[in-house]
């Protein structure tokens, strides 16, 4: 069954049963960062036909729980489609996921998806207006506890803040994002190679970016220092995504040779299975912070190329 037929049987079904799915979405949190793309969501186009199934005949008690499980699994569906680039695609199952987790009726589940849907966002090409938008919807449902969803919501609407050019909101946003991030439970902080925790090196990434695109470069580079110290060896790709902001602020203060060789020898580094939408988006970024007479530089024409493939 392919994916979108996969996806149509989800949102027809809407039920739930089994007690492994938990184990099963947390392991799936793990995997994420550590096992090749196409083989997580091969294995998980075969658990969501079953889960679906489940959905479809099961009306008792367990239902919140379940549809819960599939709003988590729809997220990695989503991620994976943003990260290969198919945004229209991933929009369809950020609608799903958000759907199913309404249904759960579980507030963290429907905080949870929306914030992937905002932290990706940034990265998938949608007016950063509307990926505000996505988080004002959702902001209500905050309590003021502070969990992995909720520090994620900030972390995404912080960040689209900064492309919407509203800089002072962005720092206010992200500022209360680090109070928030003081009184998670150590269980979340240190479960640090799952989607599903929120380490600390997730604040300092946010940080970077907020601080980059206000033009705080000490901020910025304190962040980007923390952050580097903190990502485990398995989140090369990210480490490379806060590199790319310290590139960008090479450039926005002068040092345009510099960012564009830093940026350069980043791609070059980054194993080509690391390679995804998401570093192209960043790396985007770095060009779009390269002055108009500065562009006539081959470097920048060689990364402007390397960022359009």
């Amino acid at each position: 069954m392919g994916l979108e037929a996969l996806r149509h049987s989800l949102t027809a079904a809407i039920d739930v049963d089994h007690d492994e799915w938990p184990d099963i979405v947390a392991a799936y949190g793990r995997c994420y960062y550590q096992q090749p793309h196409d083989q997580v969501m091969t294995q998980l186009g075969r658990d969501l036909a079953v889960l679906q199934h489940q959905i479809a005949v099961d009306q008792g008690e367990r239902r919140p729980l379940l549809l819960k499980a599939a709003g988590q699994l729809s997220v990695i569906i989503a991620l994976g489609l943003v990260a290969s680039g198919q945004a229209i695609a991933a929009r369809r199952w950020w609608h799903t996921a958000r759907r199913v987790a309404d249904e759960s009726a579980d507030p963290d589940a429907q905080i949870m998806v929306r914030a992937w849907d905002v932290v990706n966002g940034s990265y998938d090409g949608r007016p950063a207006v509307q990926v505000v938008a996505v988080s004002d919807e959702v902001l209500p449902l905050l309590d003021g506890r502070a969990s992995a969803a909720t520090c994620g919501l900030l972390a995404g609407l912080a960040q689209a803040l900064s492309l919407a050019g509203r800089h002072a909101e962005a720092v206010a946003t992200v500022q209360q994002l680090a109070r928030m991030a003081e009184q998670l439970p150590a269980t979340v902080v240190d479960d640090v190679e799952s989607l599903w925790g929120w380490p600390e090196h997730r604040l300092r990434h946010t940080e970077s970016w907020v601080y980059t695109h206000a033009a705080d470069y000490r901020r910025a580079g304190e962040a980007q220092d923390r952050a580097l110290a903190l990502y485990p060896a398995s989140q090369i790709r990210l480490r490379t995504q806060v590199e790319l902001h310290r590139a960008a602020a090479l450039i926005r203060t002068g040092h345009v040779p510099d960012g564009l060789r830093l940026a350069a020898d980043l791609l070059d580094r980054l194993p080509t299975s690391q390679h995804n939408e998401l570093v192209r988006s960043v790396a985007r970024q770095v060009v779009v912070a390269v002055p108009d007479s500065e562009r006539r530089q081959s470097s920048y024409r060689e990364l402007l190329e390397r960022v359009r493939s």
